[in-house]
C-alpha cells in the first residue's frame, strides 16, 4: 500500500500545528492522528486550545504553520470538500426555532447538496437514530433539553459523514440523556464512523475514546489509550478524605504527609493516592472526624495532575 493510499485512508491527520493570536500561542505545535472507526478524545482545561483546534481542522481558520488533512483534502485549501464528508455538533445547540424537527433536518441536507428525496429517505432513520421518532412535526421550543442535543447530533449525521466533531456533546444533559448520547455514539463506531470527541467530563472519554490527547496552553501533554494513561501517570488506588471536624483533616494529613501516599489537598478534602492502600485505610478506621472513600484511579485523576486544580476561566 503506497503512502498516499494510506494518508487517504486517515479520516483526519494534524501534524505540527500552531496558531497564535496577538503574539500569544493558542495551538504550539500539535500533531495527532485519527484511526478510522475510532473515537479520538480532545481534552485539557478551558482555554487550553481545543476550540481553536476544532477550527482549523474544520478549516474555518487558517493555521499560521503545520498541515492537515481531512477527509483526504488539505485543509483549509479544500475545506469546503472536505467537510462535504463531515458533521459537526457544536457545543451549544443552533437550531433553527422556527422551523419542526422534520424541518430542520430537511434545510440541513440541503447545505450539502442533497436532493429532497435523498434527505426524506434518510430522515426516517435519522429520527430512529435519536429517539424522535413521535416528534416528527414537533416544533423546536417544545422539545426538552435532551431532545434538542439528540436532535443537533441527528443533524450532523443528515449527509452520512464519515468523520463526526463532537464539541461537548452531553454538556447540560441529565445523567439518562447523557447516556443515551453515549450509546447513540457507541453505535456509530460500530457502523465505522469516526468521532473526535472534545469534553470535560472525564468518566465520558475514559467510556467512548480509543486514544486521547490531554492539551494545555496548546501543547500536547500527554497521549494514549485512557487505559494506558492511568497506568502510566497516576498511583493505581486512590483514597479520598473529607474533614467532618475542624482540624481533624490537617492534623490526618501532616500524619501521612511523606508516606508511601502521594497527597493532594482541594478545599477540605484530601486525595491520597497509593499503590497499597491498606495502612491509611487502617488508620483511617480509627480516625474520628473523618469520611472517605476508597476507589481505583480514573482518568479524572490523570488529567487533574497534568493540568493541576486551579479554576480557569
Amino acid at each position: 500500500m503506497t503512502a498516499s493510499v494510506v494518508m487517504a485512508n486517515i479520516p483526519l491527520r494534524v501534524e505540527e500545528l500552531k496558531k497564535a493570536y496577538a503574539g500569544t500561542p493558542v495551538v504550539d505545535g500539535l500533531s495527532f492522528a485519527l484511526e478510522p472507526g475510532s473515537c479520538f478524545g480532545l481534552l485539557g482545561p478551558n482555554g487550553a486550545g481545543k476550540t481553536t483546534t476544532l477550527k482549523l481542522c474544520l478549516g474555518l481558520t487558517a493555521p499560521d504553520f503545520g498541515a492537515i488533512t481531512l477527509a483526504g483534502q488539505p485543509i483549509p485549501a479544500q475545506a469546503q470538500a472536505a467537510r462535504a464528508r463531515t458533521g459537526v455538533v457544536p457545543q451549544f445547540d443552533n437550531l433553527d426555532p422556527d422551523f419542526t424537527v422534520t424541518e430542520n433536518l430537511m434545510v440541513f441536507g440541503r447545505y450539502f447538496g442533497m436532493t429532497k428525496a435523498e434527505i426524506t429517505a434518510r430522515i426516517p432513520w435519522l429520527l430512529q437514530f435519536s429517539g424522535l421518532e413521535n416528534k416528527a412535526d414537533a416544533r423546536i421550543a417544545t422539545l426538552s433539553g435532551g431532545m434538542k442535543r439528540r436532535l443537533t447530533l441527528a443533524r450532523a449525521l443528515v449527509n452520512d459523514p464519515d468523520i463526526v466533531f463532537l464539541d461537548e456533546p452531553t454538556t447540560g444533559l441529565d445523567p439518562q440523556a447523557r447516556h443515551l448520547i453515549w450509546e447513540r455514539l457507541k453505535q456509530l463506531k460500530l457502523n465505522g464512523k469516526t468521532l473526535l470527541l472534545t469534553t470535560h467530563f472525564m468518566d465520558e472519554a475514559e467510556r467512548l475514546c480509543d486514544r486521547l490527547i490531554v492539551i494545555d496552553h496548546g501543547k500536547k501533554i500527554a497521549e494514549g489509550s485512557p487505559r494506558d494513561l492511568i497506568a502510566t501517570h497516576i498511583e493505581p488506588q486512590v483514597v479520598e478524605v473529607y474533614d467532618e471536624a475542624a482540624g481533624a483533616l490537617d492534623a490526618f494529613v501532616a500524619a501521612w504527609r511523606g508516606s508511601t501516599a502521594r497527597v493532594e489537598i482541594s478545599g477540605e478534602t484530601a486525595f491520597f493516592y497509593c499503590r497499597d492502600p491498606q495502612p491509611l485505610l487502617a488508620a483511617l478506621a480509627e480516625a474520628s472526624g473523618l469520611r472517605y472513600v476508597h476507589r481505583a484511579s480514573n482518568l479524572e485523576d490523570v488529567f487533574i495532575k497534568l493540568t493541576g486544580r486551579e479554576l480557569r476561566d
